[in-house]
């Protein structure tokens, strides 16, 4: 147990030391050091000119993203689970390449197909939206059809024999139960589209995302408000963990 708590000591230290430097107050724009407390950085988290605006474009790609991924990923992961067609091993197979694909790769790869196309002065926020929603595919149908192969179809044959038709037994019976892996899936695409610079930098044209943002910024001096959005969406992520985890121990109570 004592080596289980100081394993999750060591993976949140950097997460605390980001908590810590939001009330930083730095002699220098280079100083990364803990020189004073304040509450300025919390009390004018845009001061940096054009951060505010790299955090709403990148929730707004993060945000197309997932709802792209997650329908086209959940219907894939359907096909490959409840249907026998032929190239579907060969699929599967392609389903795995653009995670093990390095992402220099797959931002070069994507760089040149936009080049070629002619779209190469068109680059910029669909150009993003394009890429993300590519990697981000192969995540959701990995997480949908590991949700899908578990599931007992014993289920929906009983809720058939009870006179629902095909329909009802999916809205009834199989998307309430897949639905816990679909959202872990749209969650997982959006922390990925979100978190994405390697990619973006390739196919970002004039268009500036957060990680875009704080790579520039850290030339010349990362401002402390970028600590600030780095402690609210981890507080975000924290307190839907955390919600989950109390509907699932209300649910079985209820019932």
């Amino acid at each position: 147990m004592g080596a289980a708590m100081l394993v999750l000591l060591y993976m949140f230290l950097p997460i605390f030391f980001v908590v810590l430097m939001s009330f930083n107050d730095p002699t220098s724009r280079l100083s990364y050091e803990f020189d004073g407390f304040t509450m300025a950085n919390w009390t004018d988290p845009c001061g940096p000119s054009g951060m505010c605006g790299s955090v709403v474009t990148s929730l707004q790609i993060g945000f197309l993203a997932t709802v792209g991924a997650t329908l086209l990923g959940t219907l894939v992961a359907f096909a490959l689970v409840r249907h026998r067609f032929r190239g579907r091993a060969a699929t599967s197979l392609l389903i795995f390449l653009p995670m093990a694909t390095p992402e220099v790769v797959m931002g070069s790869s994507l760089l040149a197909l936009f080049t070629s196309a002619g779209l190469s002065g068109s680059l910029g926020f669909w150009s993003i939206l394009v890429a993300h929603i590519m990697f981000c595919l192969s995540f959701v149908v990995v997480t949908v059809k590991a949700r899908l192969a578990g599931l007992d179809q014993s289920l929906e044959q009983a809720a058939m024999d009870l006179y629902a038709n095909e329909w009802q037994a999916f809205w009834r019976i199989t998307f309430p139960l897949v639905f816990p892996g679909i959202m872990a899936a749209a969650l997982l695409s959006f922390s990925l589209s979100f978190d994405d610079f390697i990619v973006t930098n390739f196919n970002h044209g004039n268009t500036i995302t957060f990680p875009m943002f704080v790579w520039g910024s850290a030339q010349r001096g990362i401002p402390p408000q970028v600590n600030v959005i780095g402690t609210v969406m981890f507080m975000i992520a924290l307190l839907l963990v955390l919600g989950s985890g109390v509907v699932r121990r209300r649910r079985p109570a209820a019932a």
